[in-house]
């Protein structure tokens, strides 16, 4: 069975992984948000790219879940003895990666081959497909700051606006890697990430939804027990949606915004209430404390996606 996964940062990156553990290398593509992506310090980052190439890789930090295992801050620290920007940590050896994505970007290279060049290097033998290459940064509409570059608003400070909506700055179309993928594909995972910052810009990309029009298409549930696993995605789901957080308010998300998107929903056991009529269900252990917990959840869905698509 050939999968495509769609993934945001780290929720999204341990599903990933579990799937790689169980798929060959033809049979899993992951087609990752680059909303988040900036410039900072004059470098191209992307952090849900770059979360996924390290997850896979191995090689990302165990507790925190972005970022690399075992890395320093010197450069930092010069950064903001000289009253530069330290907001945004990037660590010294994460440093390499945004150097040469930079400096490749700059010469014309696309960011589909840059990420392939730097997985491949990492070892990843799953393909990792960028929603776009051109640029698409998500917006921020907070109640009282005004609209502020995800970033700013996330990181810069913490989430603490309230958020009114979420907009994009740029339509690109998706790559044709991304549209080959899906094309290839026997279903679609949508993997527990946030829905409105991570799923969402690959969602609403033009030409998208017809790419996903005759796929079986299956979520993971990012809400377990009433509460976001990681990140502001609760209190977003209350301020954007209207009503509190739930398994039942992203399955509405996905249902009503996207026209019926799915044909299944894994959710945690306990949360399978009030979920949109004809949504066939799966209740699971949903979270991912560790490498087997990974894996066991990605054979569960991947039984499930088999019971649709028979």
């Amino acid at each position: 069975m050939r999968i495509v996964a769609l993934s945001g940062g780290v929720g999204g990156a341990k599903l990933v992984d579990g799937l790689a553990r169980i798929l060959d290398g033809d049979s899993l593509a992951t087609v990752v948000n680059t909303g988040d992506d900036f410039v900072h310090w004059g470098l191209a980052i992307a952090p849900d790219l770059d979360t996924v190439m390290y997850t896979l890789a191995g090689v990302s930090h165990p507790e925190q879940g972005w970022g690399l295992a075992d890395e320093g801050f010197r450069a930092l620290s010069m950064v903001e003895r000289y009253g530069g920007p330290a907001w945004f940590r990037l660590g010294d050896r994460d440093l390499a990666t945004h150097l040469l994505r930079t400096e490749a970007l700059r010469a014309g290279e696309r960011l589909t081959d840059v990420t392939a060049r730097l997985a491949r290097a990492l070892g990843v033998r799953h393909p990792i497909l960028p929603m776009a290459d051109g640029a698409r940064r998500t917006l921020i509409e907070t109640e009282r700051d005004g609209v502020l570059p995800f970033q700013d608003w996330f990181v810069g400070r913490r989430a603490k606006p309230e958020v009114r909506a979420i907009r994009w700055s740029d339509d690109p179309p998706p790559t044709p890697e991304v549209l080959a993928a899906i094309e290839r594909a026997d279903a679609i995972v949508i993997a527990p990430s946030n829905p409105y910052v991570s799923v969402d810009p690959i969602l609403s990309l033009p030409g998208m939804r017809a790419a996903l029009s005759h796929k079986a298409i299956v979520a993971v549930s990012p809400i377990v027990g009433g509460a976001a696993v990681k990140g502001p995605l609760g209190e977003m789901v209350r301020t954007v949606a209207g009503e509190p957080a739930s398994a039942a308010a992203i399955a509405r998300h996905y249902q009503g915004r996207w026209e019926g998107l799915l044909a299944g929903f894994v959710v945690e056991h306990g949360d399978a209430r009030e979920l949109p009529a004809g949504l066939r269900v799966r209740e699971a252990a949903t979270v991912m404390a560790t490498a087997d917990d990974r894996r066991r959840l990605a054979a569960e869905v991947l039984a499930f996606v088999e019971e649709l698509v028979r």
